[in-house]
Order: C-alpha cells, then structure tokens, then sequence
C-alpha cells in the first residue's frame, strides 16, 4: 500500500511538472483570445441539422440510428466468442494458471485506474480553464465535455478489461487445444479472441460516438 501511494505521488509529481508550463500558456493565451473576437477551432463547429441530409433517400439522423444497431450487433459478437472461448475445454491446471494471470492483470488494472482518476483531475482543470474561463461556453456546455471525458476513458478502460478477460481464457484453451497436435485450433482460437476484442472496441466508440451526433444537442456536440 505504501510503495503505492509513493508511486501515485511520484507519477502526480511529475504530472504536476509539466501542467504548471501548460497553465502559463493558456494564461499567456488568455489575452490573445480576449483580442481576437470570434475563436476558431474545433471546438466552436456546429454540427449540420442531420435530418436535412439524406443518403440514398435515407436522412441522416435516421442512418445513423441504424448505426447504434449495427454497433449493438458488434457487441453481441464480442459476447459471444467471448461465451465461446470460455465454453472451450481446457485442462484444469491450465484454467488455474490463466487465472492467477488474470488476476495480476486485474490488479495492474485497478491501479491504472485510480492512476487514470487522477490524471483526469487534472485534465478537468485544464478542462474547465480553457473552455470555461478562456473560451467563455456556458457551465452546462462545459460539464457536458467532462462528462464526456469520462464516458471515453471509462469505455477505453472497460474493453482494456475485456480484452485482457478474453486473451487468458485464449491463452488456456489454446494451450490446451495444442495437446491434440492439430495446427487449425492453435490459429483460430487466438484469431477468435482479437476478432472479439477488435470488435467490441469499435463497436463501443462508434456507439459513444453515435450518442453524441444524435442525442446531444447540436451547439454542444
């Protein structure tokens, strides 16, 4: 516990080093913003009025909830290799051993993601500084870009989790499956588990994505 929290206060350290230039900038920038009107950028593009575009007779508010069911049906087949590979035989010893894997990685997992709470604290700051104080948007506009935030990392983290899952459970059964002496179930099981997790990868940003376009509003998209 003690050679964590010394860690956690060496990596914050060093965090803290290189955001104080970070926040000198965007003072420096504050007055270059005051004096040029209208700001640029990414942040300031409004989104089209989706269903004033239309694509082979479709508008595009309605194509891209056709989208979300696309994106749905990834994550059924990221579910079920995932079921699949769990279902496939494996030696005892050998489930035991991709376990104990399991849980090192679990571990590792859980301090990176108290390690990623902290870095999005600061994150949140430059976050609230450069929209809220420099770029003047409304507080509601600027929770909405925090929360947002978290969304991302929290589905980046979530498939960081499934993929480590799903590659234990490969990693046994395709040890076992070698027993056999046949080179298809060496080559597939392994193919299965990336399939599986390229799949629930994209599928879970597209489907962030997708909210954003279509549910939240167009000035704060």
């Amino acid at each position: 516990m003690r050679f964590w929290l010394a860690s956690v206060a060496s990596k914050a350290c060093r965090l803290a080093k290189i955001l104080t230039p970070a926040f000198a900038v965007l003072s420096l920038a504050s007055a270059a913003f005051a004096q040029a009107g209208e700001v640029g950028g990414e942040a300031n593009l409004k989104l089209p009025e989706l269903s004033q575009v239309t694509f082979l007779g479709v508008d595009g508010h309605r194509l891209l909830l056709i989208g979300i069911l696309f994106c749905l049906l990834g994550l059924g087949f990221g579910l079920t290799i995932y079921t699949r590979l769990k279902n496939l035989p494996v030696h005892r010893a050998m489930r035991e051993i991709s376990e104990l894997i399991y849980e090192t990685c679990k571990t590792y997992l859980i301090t990176q993601g108290k390690f990623l709470l902290i870095l999005e604290a600061f994150i949140a700051v430059i976050i609230v500084l450069y929209f809220g104080v420099l770029l003047k948007f409304e507080a509601v506009r600027v929770v909405i870009i925090l929360l947002f935030s978290l969304v991302g990392i929290a589905g980046s983290y979530g498939v960081a989790w499934f993929g480590i899952r799903v590659n234990t459970f490969a990693n046994s059964r395709t040890a076992f499956a070698g027993l056999a002496g046949k080179p298809y179930p060496i080559y597939n099981i392994p193919l299965q588990a990336g399939m599986s997790i390229g799949m629930m990868l994209i599928s879970v940003e597209l489907l962030i994505m997708l909210f954003i376009l279509l549910f939240v509003p167009r000035d704060y998209a």
